[in-house]
């Protein structure tokens, strides 16, 4: 399997690491973002609090490659509009790849900061310190206090623009290289033909293609597998005119019975969404929520969670399909919550199962923040793809090719 680097042109915003600067109001880090990219994205102001959003920035960091910068809100801010700033702020953290925490070279450590760095030591995220504003010289408590934290810290002027090229270089090697699984690259090889199922409907982006169609496209590109593409109705005459079955048959999520009555028991078959759990999420968990559908009570809570905002469709999949589909196969009164965006909502407790779409627009590290926050209190989780496939009684065949989910989806059944 070639590895084929990607350009800033062809990666995704949730592909690219996404790196948070964070800190208390007027530190820096507006300054800081704009010295990273070289020019004045962020306003920077001498009053506290002009941040009031996240302000994201693709960028290609030399030699690492593309990345999302995001200036955040202070972490101190005040009033009620301030805990909701403080509330978007955490939540972007929990959802980045790394952190650099902006401090003020002429001040000590703030409770507020303390707290931070203990957020950061609980969530598992890595970070670096950039103590700014070195012109007018460095506390010498600041930096005593650094050292009891033992965390790499850089003295930098983003006025003058001092240390900033020390700085990217140390976040470089220090941010994360793992990407997670690949969508198709480990299921195909040279040569193989790949056919792609693609309905048109109301939820299909008039001109485009959906994400994971887009990425699984590139990717088996990149393999040098024969890539074909047709909508469902189309499908049987497509295999008709091959002169060999295809390797690998992958359609939408919606489509998977009337695609699996036209492709042959030995060819192997999965769906964009099931591809997106295992990249993504965590196929194997996914899995293990399934047997929680069928012990479904009257008035037990599902979360409906997509990570994007859009319009909702006369039989929009999320609010109207899947609910109906759970009711249909349940046979049980439940209620449905849904949340969209990328906030996730604080009170995941108290719902029975969480169904997640296919998270596309997250991070990895933002999919299996979540996914950790629910397995940490017991919720199970499973993603729309997986749900839709068990219900329309297309498992275990489109796990077929992911052993580590048969094993899961075998395990689960003798239990």
């Amino acid at each position: 399997m070639k590895s084929v680097p990607k350009t800033n042109l062809s990666v995704a915003k949730s592909e690219r690491k996404h790196i948070a600067v964070i800190g208390r109001r007027n530190v820096g880090k507006s300054s800081l973002v704009n010295a990273f990219l070289g020019q004045d994205l962020c306003i920077v102001s001498e009053v506290a609090g002009t941040t009031t959003d996240p302000v994201t920035k693709s960028m290609e960091l030399l030699p690492y490659g593309p990345i999302v910068l995001v200036d955040t809100a202070g972490i101190d801010d005040e009033g009620e509009l301030g805990e909701k700033r403080i509330s978007k702020t955490i939540k972007m953290i929990a959802s980045a790849d790394f952190a650099i925490v902006v401090l003020d070279g002429r001040e000590r450590l703030m409770p507020k900061e303390w707290e931070l760095f203990n957020y950061l030591s609980k969530i598992s995220l890595p970070f670096v310190i950039a103590v700014n504003k070195i012109e007018y010289g460095v506390n010498p408590v600041l930096l005593s206090e650094l050292k009891l934290i033992n965390a790499t810290h850089f003295e930098i002027s983003c006025d003058e623009n001092v240390g900033i090229d020390i700085l990217k270089s140390k976040v470089i090697r220090m941010l994360p290289q793992e990407d997670g699984p690949p969508l198709i690259a480990d299921l195909v090889n040279q040569g193989d033909v790949v056919v792609l199922v693609v309905p048109i409907d109301l939820g299909a982006p008039k001109g485009r293609l959906i994400l994971p169609q887009v990425q699984t496209i590139r990717e088996a590109l990149d393999e040098d597998t024969i890539v074909i593409l047709a909508k469902d109705k189309e499908l049987r005459s497509v295999l008709y005119t091959l002169k060999n079955p295809p390797d690998l048959v992958i359609t939408d999520s919606q489509a998977i019975m009337r695609v699996a009555a036209d492709v042959p028991d030995n060819v192997k078959l999965t769906t964009f969404s099931i591809l997106m759990a295992r990249h993504k999420g965590d196929l194997p968990f996914f899995i293990k929520a399934l047997k929680t559908i069928d012990s479904l009570n009257d008035g037990d809570k599902i979360l409906i969670a997509e990570a994007c905002t859009h319009h909702e469709q006369a039989d929009d999949i999320g609010r109207v399909k899947i609910p109906r589909w759970l009711k249909l196969h349940t046979k049980k009164n439940l209620e449905f919550t849904i949340n969209s965006g990328n906030d996730f909502p604080d009170n995941i407790s108290e719902f029975k199962l969480i169904v997640h779409c296919g998270g596309c627009m997250l991070t990895r590290h933002a999919m299996q923040f979540r996914i950790k926050q629910a397995a940490l209190i017991g919720v199970p989780v499973v993603n729309y793809g997986v749900l839709i496939s068990y219900m329309h009684g297309a498992i275990p065949r489109a796990l077929l090719p992911f052993n580590e989910a048969v094993a899961e989806w075998n395990k689960s059944k003798l239990n």
